[in-house]
């Protein structure tokens, strides 16, 4: 396990979707940073279709 710097701004909105989405902090960031890294690999993937690959 590692150590990310992000803004503080970046973790509000992290802490926020966490609760929403009924996820811990660091799962939400590793869900976002998944979809993030998918959706930079396969630009013709619709958002359900890189949901559907995590």
């Amino acid at each position: 396990m590692g150590i990310v710097k992000i803004s503080d701004g970046s973790h509000d909105e992290i802490r926020k979707a966490s609760n929403v989405m009924s996820r811990s902090i660091n799962s939400q960031a590793e869900f976002w940073i998944k979809t993030g890294m998918l959706a930079e690999l396969n630009p013709t993937l619709t958002f359900h279709e890189i949901i559907k690959k995590q």
